[in-house]
């Protein structure tokens, strides 16, 4: 019996001296999976003629799925009926539902959205195609799409091609579906691939309605009037081996097909006269409510009050025409009620393009009623007489009679800029609602010298667009003093309120405390514009060019500009969207691709050969909002993993 209890205890001795030993160190399951997914077969094979089936299955070597599929997968010619497109275990299925076309070459461009199951490794670009006839298309076509405006990269536009024949005509964009498609990539990069021997026009279209034409309005296209003929050549291209992220074995030299044309460059654009919708009703405030249209207005809507007399209403419109605001004039019915009845009569696009009177009813709400107003305005008179209690407690003494700010209503007036001036501004008076009569006795312009003020004259205009707003001219000094003083009462606004009174001082900039740029334009065109650019890409400064091309920008302040130019053809000093119909395009926009340092004092001179680059290099990478895609690179889990046992080894 002992000697039975002594081989079992040592036996349970061993059994935890082997765990033991185990615990020490885990087992890592082998190395991480960093291969990409491979093609093992496909049914019809890859390339495959003679084709009749719309069921497609490839084959891979390891489980597999699909990232971003209903974005990224691109299948020619285009399906009218969506396909459907999953992953299935070590296999992508693809199921057309459009009738097969005879003698046609299908491709399924997956770019890059197949990844291995576990890991999601890339697979990298691919794409399958078959053929329904004998022969397989294999040219392509390649190209940029940019914004017509901004020279931005379009990402997600569909970009296609109709076939250039006997019969063909303009009108095919808008009646035919594309016959080949692609999509742009956050570069803007497109390639059309399975393509036919042939003459082509090409299209871009942001497909609102899936029917591959362009069939809206509010479709954005780009097209050009050329006709290619898509051909290839043999070429070599040089691919590094690289040993690690620094550090390369050897740079091999690759034979490869290399296709034509793959230089094409689109300009994507909204034509100007969009389908014209109500879009939305605001009414924040008792006073007024608002109108938004989709697009710009042409004849205001005629409006007629339900519960109030419709001739109280003024209006008031944006630069674009496409925002009305309504002042309502008659303060004794907004007082009474907070509900605004009224028909809206206004021109609307119908189903087949016409524009046609549409009558709808609306009951707008104010945001804010009367009673909240006046609740926070007898707050605010409370706290002000409160205030001056406390004043004169702690003063002793009785404070000298004053108006209370709070018990009138007064419209906000605000002078602008304060403080200093460049010697090419004006001041702006800037009021919140439409001035009706403004008294110019009672607005002042003085000049300082030795400490006293002179009158000097000024010029006052409204402001173009702005009902609310005039601009006080002058011939400004540098380095002299102004005073701009606008008495009570000398702007009425046309719900009756008057400003308080309102006074800014004013300083001219010194002439040495700017820069001064010259642009030599090199241009085929006479009617440039130059545009100097913030870092956000806004407009911070405009100049025609002369007709030799010099545009000359003066009181220029110290900082970092861009320049952009457009070719001003019909002389509006504003650049002009295209029109597909007249085969009209945009209007050259060009960018200068360096930023430019003005220093105070200096003057520069800056030629500028706007047709130097191509105009996929053109714009500044500071200035470019739509980023290239982010590639996604194998895993270096084993390399991780690798790195971090050398340090525990090392310890």
């Amino acid at each position: 019996m002992r000697r039975f209890t002594t081989l079992f205890l040592l036996h349970v001795a061993a059994l935890l001296a082997f765990f033991s030993c185990a615990s020490i160190g885990s087992p890592d399951g082998g190395r991480y999976d960093e291969e990409p997914p491979e093609v093992i077969g496909a049914s019809p094979a890859d390339k495959a003629v003679g084709v009749n089936t719309k069921r497609i299955s490839i084959l891979f070597n390891e489980y597999v799925k699909l990232s971003n599929a209903s974005e990224k997968v691109v299948i020619s010619p285009p399906q009218l009926e969506a396909a459907n497109i999953r992953a299935d275990g070590k296999r992508v299925r693809v199921t057309l539902y459009d009738s097969l076309q005879s003698n046609t070459t299908y491709t399924v461009d997956f770019s890059d959205a197949i990844e291995d199951n576990n890991e999601g490794n890339p697979m990298g670009f691919y794409t399958y195609s078959f053929s329904t006839g004998d022969v397989i298309d294999t040219m392509e076509m390649a190209g940029y799409v940019l914004e017509a405006e901004n020279l931005e990269p379009v990402k997600g536009m569909l970009v296609g091609l109709h076939r250039v024949d006997s019969t063909y005509d303009d009108s095919l964009f808008r009646t035919k579906p594309l016959i080949r498609v692609s999509r742009t990539n956050g570069s803007g990069r497109f390639s059309i691939k399975g393509i036919a021997p042939g003459r082509y026009r090409i299209f871009g279209l942001n497909d609102m309605d899936g029917d591959y034409r362009f069939s809206q309005r509010a479709e954005a296209i780009a097209f050009d009037t050329s006709v290619y003929i898509p051909y290839c050549r043999p070429d070599l291209r040089m691919d590094t081996c690289w040993r690690d992220s620094v550090y390369y074995d050897s740079i091999r030299v690759v034979p490869y097909t290399h296709y034509f044309p793959d230089d094409i460059v689109l300009r994507s654009f909204l034509e100007e006269k969009q389908d014209l919708h109500l879009l939305k009703t605001e009414r924040p405030e008792p006073d007024w409510f608002r109108l938004y249209f989709t697009a710009p207005v042409d004849t205001l809507p005629v409006i007629r009050g339900l519960n109030f007399d419709s001739s109280c209403l003024v209006a008031e419109t944006t630069e674009k025409n496409d925002t009305i605001t309504y002042w309502i004039t008659d303060t004794a019915f907004t007082h009474r009620t907070d509900s605004l009845e009224m028909e809206i009569r206004c021109l609307d696009t119908d189903s087949t393009g016409i524009l046609a009177w549409k009558t709808d009813t609306f009951t707008l709400v104010a945001r804010k009623g009367w009673s909240k107003i006046w609740e926070e305005k007898q707050k605010q008179i409370d706290d002000w007489k409160k205030q001056r209690e406390k004043l004169a407690k702690k003063s002793k003494t009785p404070l000298p009679p004053e108006q209370n700010p709070y018990e009138q209503d007064f419209m906000d007036l605000k002078l602008s800029p304060t403080g200093t001036l460049d010697p090419n501004r004006n001041v702006l008076l800037k009021t919140n609602e439409p001035i009706a009569s403004i008294d110019t006795a009672h607005i002042h312009l003085y000049i300082e010298r030795d400490s006293n003020l002179y009158r000097e004259p000024y010029l006052l205009l409204p402001s173009p667009y702005d009902t609310k707003s005039y601009t006080l001219y002058a011939e400004w000094k540098p380095e002299l003093k102004y005073v701009v003083s606008v008495d009570s009462a000398a702007l009425t606004g046309i719900m009756g309120h008057v400003n308080r009174k309102a006074r800014t001082e004013l300083r001219v900039r010194r002439l040495d405390e700017y820069g001064t740029m010259i642009i030599n334009l090199i241009s085929p065109d006479t009617c440039m514009v130059v545009q100097l650019l913030n870092s956000s890409d806004k407009v911070v400064s405009q100049q025609a060019a002369s007709a030799n091309g010099v545009a000359e920008f003066y009181y220029l302040k110290p900082e970092t500009y861009y320049m952009r130019c457009f070719a001003d053809r019909n002389g509006n000093g504003k650049w002009d969207t295209g029109e597909y119909d007249s085969l009209r395009q945009p209007e050259p926009v060009f960018y200068f691709p360096k930023p430019m340092a003005v220093r105070a004092g200096w003057d520069m001179e800056q030629a500028w050969d706007v047709y130097g680059i191509p105009l996929t290099e053109q714009k500044p990478r500071n200035l470019v909002k739509q980023k290239a895609d982010k590639q996604k690179p194998p895993s270096e889990r084993n390399k991780e993993r690798e790195t971090e046992k050398a340090k525990r080894n090392s310890r």
